[in-house]
């Protein structure tokens, strides 16, 4: 499976808010075309993507970090456990 550069994944939640930020400002200034209404839930769905995106990343942190404390990788396997 592909992977994405790690620059380029760090940076999706920002991009992602950005893009999102953009269509509800131009939404908002530009009321009354028919694709306002649309720009602003694609905007939206944008922020929310982004904030989720950003929370997945700062929880994946703290767990990563929590688990390296105890000594143990996040990838290695329960089978070994009783």
């Amino acid at each position: 499976m592909a992977r994405l550069a790690r620059p380029l994944y760090e940076s999706m939640p920002g991009l992602y808010l950005a893009l999102g930020l953009a269509l509800l400002w131009a939404s908002y200034r530009w009321r009354g075309e028919w694709w306002s209404a649309l720009g602003a839930v694609a905007g939206f769905l944008a922020v929310v993507s982004g904030l989720v995106l950003w929370m997945h990343r700062r929880d994946y942190r703290t767990m990563s970090a929590d688990y390296q404390r105890r000594g143990r990788s996040l990838l290695e396997s329960n089978d070994d456990q009783p």
